[in-house]
């Protein structure tokens, strides 16, 4: 429990930096509206073009009568829109993390700067550095649509699927959001992905705490922009937390 409080009070001391530093506030912003236009944008443009979508996904019912046709369709659409949706919440940090790369590695030092924590690294350039983030969003990326996809389908099973699906929901948003969160600090000491995900398994309480209300909160969309350069602080204090001071690299 108290691992779990300490998971809570770190995402709050990460609105209290980014609150009392405006500029950090709105550098962090920026890709998070981008992030949020795009996703916004793109399922907009699904609800228009559902209804043609289920249309040319279901040939086989133009012969059923209207009311069965247009029922089928319409379940259909309304499945597509929430796929959609879920989606967009899932893979929307990995997405605004994956455009604003630069920009949250930014706030990432400036955090340790004025906490006074360790920022060394193994000796990396900024390119390869650049390059493990890139990589890493990807992955993780890749990870968050595979597991709204496993999700979506769970939620298909009768009355176990609508109460398992939203609450396994936060709690894989819970994780995703907390590997990412934390992830500038990993990729600088040269820590790969499946390091992450062994360093969170051990501090599961702190990451469901941290975790669990960024992405609840990374749901309302105008908090969004708030949100993620709190959340990006909190991540960084919680990643040397977990890490502790850098070992120096080899020679």
């Amino acid at each position: 429990m108290n691992s779990f409080v300490a998971g809570v009070r770190t995402l709050g001391a990460g609105f209290g930096m980014i609150l009392r530093s405006p500029k950090l506030l709105l550098l962090g912003a920026i890709p998070a509206l981008i992030s949020a236009l795009l996703l916004l944008g793109s399922l907009g443009a699904l609800v228009y073009f559902s209804g043609d979508l289920a249309t040319a996904m279901t040939p086989f019912a133009d012969g059923w009568a209207e009311s069965l046709r247009g029922a089928l369709r319409l379940l259909l659409a309304l499945a597509m829109i929430g796929a959609g949706a879920l989606l967009g919440s899932v893979t929307f940090i990995a997405l605004t993390l994956l455009i604003g790369g630069p920009f949250y590695e930014h706030i990432a030092e400036k955090t340790e700067e004025r906490l006074g924590l360790d920022t060394s690294g193994d000796g990396a350039g900024l390119v390869r550095e650049l390059g493990r983030g890139v990589r890493d969003s990807l992955k993780l990326l890749l990870i968050a649509l595979v597991g709204a996809i496993v999700l979506f389908v769970l939620g298909f099973i009768p009355v176990v699927g609508q109460i398992a699906a939203p609450v396994l929901g936060g709690l894989f948003g819970a994780w995703v959001v907390t590997m990412e969160m934390v992830g500038l600090v990993f990729q600088r000491r040269g820590l790969s992905l499946a390091d992450r995900r062994r360093t969170l398994g051990r501090n599961r309480a702190a990451v469901l705490g941290f975790g669990l209300p960024t992405y609840l909160l990374c749901l309302v969309p105008i908090a969004q922009l708030v949100v993620i350069p709190s959340a990006v602080v909190g991540g960084t204090m919680l990643a040397h937390r977990f890490l502790g001071p850098a070992s120096p690299p080899r020679a």
